[in-house]
């Protein structure tokens, strides 16, 4: 028989100079910048050394679920300091990752399709040696959801709506588990708790809201140590890890946007591994040594069209512009291997994918009869709107300027407007265009997590979206999200991107590689089917 914690609460739903050899810089410079291992670390555990990595956007704020650096934030902060109910399952590279437990050891939803009950994980200390049970969990949602409670924000509440938003009622049944219920029926709800992190309560306490970024407490397998805002933030590892102690003995963050500065940061040794190296610099950096690893993930490098105005709102000058596109010479040529030509909406890497349904390959002429008949012979003009960089955004510039030279082969002449990621996506979120333009340039992901489905295809987004809208593609949509059994949503995901594909609301240019450039002296990395990364097998030679 279950104990009732407290009543259902209800909550209103809230709104990613040479090497010159390499090995024998490093393994001075690493030394001398700690990025090295000793013998043996403290306690007598043995040594993996300091992996110092160089991220390509700005740090996250690392207070759970606040983050604000995409993915890519998450993948290299919040996810190494938190856990939520669920993770993926990063262990291999042959498949899109799967979510298997975390802090919930199983779960089960109940014949209303809504109530959900959770089985946690006994054992668990966060990283101050809090143990983590079922008040734990309620203490966070409460954080989350309950804008009465003293440790919720307006900041936490507008982050944590995107996964946890449809959370109305959660209660504890024992210390061992506890029971959510949904607004809607929703078959991805395990799927999102991985983006549900848990803070420890005692944390949390001491030093409210306000500061707890300042001292971050979850149960990840690193525990913070330090931060330089804006610059760097420092882990260290957790040793009392449920799933077992990292093999690194420290791992440091670093921000460096620019991508000739990761270069060159891993040529001096001051990093032992860059995110998304500069295409250009890879040929040199492999034969100099580094180790280059990528793999297929849910990633779309697109631009986003405005389909409710003249011209782009006529599926025929949509799909012109999509024949127009050399996407094979960007993928090879510019981006040199490290992402793969995008025939269709559904990335590759990804269970919608469909081998059958590439469909956009290089046709100018093609291009030039569809405009044509959309009464455009002589093309027209049009604007879009770049970042200058951020997460999972590759060399945003220059792939617009090779989209643009093929657009304008057919007659199509683009303005390129620049700004900063922060600045596109903050507008984006309040469902407008950062300069003015008829589209926008960026990369997202579609499938890593499935409660963003809507507001990139759905109709009425709160997102900026083109203002694309297919009734059928909200009905399978919708299809999809209420089913629990994940073949039915696959199936249901696969023909709603068909649509989209047919439809052409974007141009679809290039499914990133994931590439990252590592040195010598790295070691253990499984390259995931995902955005994220599991770094707990990694260490660093000495």
């Amino acid at each position: 028989m279950t104990h009732d914690h407290h009543p259902h609460r209800h909550h209103r739903p809230s709104a990613r100079r040479r090497l010159g050899g390499l090995a024998a810089l490093l393994s001075l410079s690493l030394a001398a910048a700690g990025c090295g291992n000793g013998s043996a670390a403290p306690g007598g555990t043995q040594s993996g050394g300091t992996l110092v990595i160089g991220a390509t956007g700005k740090l996250p704020n690392p207070d759970t679920v606040i983050g604000g650096a995409g993915f890519e934030g998450k993948r290299l902060v919040s996810f190494q300091l938190y856990e939520g109910l669920t993770r993926y399952d990063l262990s291999k590279a042959d498949g899109p990752s799967e979510i298997t437990g975390a802090l919930a050891t199983s779960w089960q939803v109940a014949p209303d399709r809504r109530t959900w009950t959770f089985t946690l994980r006994k054992g668990v200390k966060f990283q101050d040696d809090t143990p983590f049970d079922a008040d734990a969990v309620l203490f966070n949602l409460d954080r989350y959801l309950d804008k009465k409670n003293p440790y919720y924000t307006d900041a936490l509440g507008a982050a944590a709506g995107e996964y946890a938003g449809g959370i109305t009622a959660y209660s504890k049944l024992s210390e061992d588990s506890v029971q959510l219920v949904t607004k809607e029926p929703n078959g991805h709800f395990p799927q999102d708790l991985a983006h549900v992190l848990i803070a420890s309560p005692t944390a949390v306490k001491k030093t409210g809201s306000a500061k707890f970024s300042e001292q971050p407490v979850g149960t990840g397998p690193f525990r913070f140590v330090r931060q330089t805002a804006g610059e760097q933030i420092e882990l260290a590892r957790f040793d009392g890890y449920w799933r077992g102690a990292p093999k690194l003995d420290k791992l440091v963050v670093k921000a460096l946007p620019d991508a000739a500065a990761r270069t060159a940061a891993l040529r001096s040794g001051s990093v032992n591994w860059i995110e998304y190296p500069n295409p250009d610099d890879i040929p040199s950096l492999k034969a100099d040594g580094a180790k280059i690893v990528t793999n297929s993930y849910d990633h779309l490098w697109y631009w986003i069209l405005d389909t409710a105005a003249k011209p782009w709102n006529d599926p025929r000058v949509r799909q012109a512009a999509n024949y127009a596109i050399d996407r094979e010479a960007i993928a090879d040529k510019l981006l040199h291997g490290t992402a793969a030509p995008a025939l269709q909406a559904a990335p590759r890497g990804t269970f919608a994918h469909d081998p059958a349904g590439d469909t956009f390959g290089h046709d100018p002429d093609r291009a030039k009869r569809l405009l044509a008949e959309a009464g455009y012979p002589d093309g027209f003009s049009t604007s879009v709107t770049v970042p200058t960089g951020g997460s999972g955004n590759l060399v945003p510039v220059p792939i617009a300027e090779a989209v643009q030279r093929d657009l304008a082969a057919v007659g199509i002449k683009v303005e390129i407007r620049t700004t900063d990621w922060s600045t596109l996506i903050g507008a984006e979120a309040k469902g407008e265009v950062a300069r003015g333009s008829q589209a926008i340039a960026q990369s997202t992901t579609l499938f890593q997590s499935e409660a963003l489905l809507p507001l990139f295809i759905g109709t009425g987004s709160r997102f900026w979206t083109g203002h694309y809208s297919n009734p059928e593609v909200d009905r399978l949509l919708a299809t999809a999200g209420a089913e629990a059994d994940r073949t039915v949503r696959e199936a249901a995901y696969k023909k709603a991107l068909g649509l989209v594909t047919a439809d052409a609301p974007w141009l679809f240019v290039v499914n990133d590689r994931n590439p990252r450039a590592l040195s010598p002296k790295v070691d253990g990395l499984v390259q995931p089917q995902s955005w994220f990364l599991d770094l707990t097998t990694v260490r660093v030679a000495s």
